[in-house]
């Protein structure tokens, strides 16, 4: 069900990307928008797992650094039926983690020296099993190019607004949307974008976490390591990039309200429900 709900919603994007450019050019702005988008998911499937490792300073450790850990992660891997990824530490007190690359083959798990401190080893455990389910579904590659797809269309409309201030809407052919057409794609289509995009990656989480939680074989280990999480998260903020906020396990970025509209991850509360129920065999 995840997986056909996570297709709808990237086509449901991709639709959404070529009316954006519809608005601005007709049919030369769709094929625009088209190539834009190439461009950028090339970009971002070759390199966004070596700039978000930089962005956060994450550092390539061996099994000598981190016996332990590069051990745990190494186990996981196995019990995944995945190669083994890059294994990167973070020094940061914020506990957080997140894995990076274009897939099973090139992937990197990286970790917050923080998490390490607060979690048990089975919490741990159930945390980098999480991970390693978003590596063995690919699903950051995904979210790279679901993230793509809504910068993308966001530039549009700030090409939009652009082009309904200076008149642009009045002077082209039929096939365009005119001076309406682009005030109403300025203010829809970055939205519902961002709307879609939060969808997919919640879509995402929900099946990491129960991925997970089969592979490392007891759920309530990555329940109880959520709650540390979130807590930890409140109390020490991480300062992280909005655009990579996805990646995290827990969302690094605080905000309720409307906000949870816009947020990247589930309710944790919806979370631990669900591995509960996992655990204990509950239904409904």
């Amino acid at each position: 069900m995840n997986a056909l709900r996570t297709t709808f919603l990237m086509a449901l994007l991709t639709v959404l990307l070529v009316l954006a450019g519809g608005a601005i050019g007709g049919r030369s702005g769709m094929t625009m928008a088209l190539v834009m988008a190439a461009l950028m998911n090339f970009v971002s499937y070759w390199f966004s797992d070596k700039i978000v490792l930089a962005m956060y300073g994450a550092r390539g450790v061996t099994e000598t650094d981190y016996p332990e850990f590069y051990g745990m992660v190494r186990q996981l891997a196995a019990q995944a039926a995945i190669p083994m990824p890059r294994v990167y530490i973070i020094q940061s007190e914020t506990p957080n983690a997140f894995a990076t690359g274009r897939n099973p083959e090139h992937a990197a798990v990286a970790a917050t020296t923080g998490i390490m401190r607060i979690l048990t080893r089975d919490e741990l455990l159930g945390v980098m099993a999480h991970e390693l389910s978003h590596v063995k579904h690919r699903d950051i590659l995904i979210s790279s190019v679901a993230a793509t797809i809504a910068g993308a269309i966001t530039y549009l409309a700030h090409m939009a607004q652009w082009a309904a201030i200076f008149g642009g809407g009045r002077d082209r052919d039929e096939e365009g949307g005119g001076t309406f057409g682009l005030i109403a794609m300025a203010i829809v289509a970055p939205i519902a974008a961002m709307l879609i995009q939060m969808a997919i990656s919640r879509s995402r989480e929900y099946e990491a976490d129960r991925g997970g939680a089969e592979v490392a074989g007891n759920p309530l280990h990555l329940a109880s390591a959520l709650r540390k999480l979130q807590m930890a998260n409140q109390q020490i903020p991480m300062h992280a990039n909005e655009a990579t906020a996805h990646m995290f396990i827990v969302n690094p970025l605080t905000g309720g309200g409307l906000m949870a509209l816009f947020s990247t991850h589930p309710p944790l509360e919806e979370r631990v429900r669900r591995l509960e129920e996992m655990a204990y065999g509950r239904r409904g």
